[in-house]
């Protein structure tokens, strides 16, 4: 069984290759969504909270630098709506997950 920080590091995998395909028109994974998702990756391993740990947009510490910040909340803003469209299977499982 997958840990909820596996779980985290699925979605936002997914959300991040959506919004780099659908909204960027990249056919691969470009260099600077590559980039947010291997620090997003890296934010998930270092996590405090553990399996403990809320949704990153209501954590009491904010470990993004403010760019990365940025970028990710562009990509969860843009792409949530839509993964019912684009993953709706996935988007289900998130949504029942919290």
């Amino acid at each position: 069984m997958k840990t909820k920080i596996e779980k985290e590091k699925a979605t936002v995998e997914l959300m991040i290759r959506l919004y780099c395909k659908h909204i960027e028109g990249n056919k691969e994974l470009c260099a600077s969504c590559r980039l947010l998702l291997e620090y997003a990756h890296a934010r998930l391993d270092r996590c405090r909270f553990g399996e403990q740990k809320t949704a990153c947009r209501r954590c009491p510490v904010h470990c993004y630098k403010p760019e990365m910040r940025d970028r990710i909340r562009l990509v969860m803003r843009t792409m949530g709506p839509r993964m019912f469209f684009y993953a709706p299977v996935a988007a289900l499982k998130h949504l029942l997950g919290k």
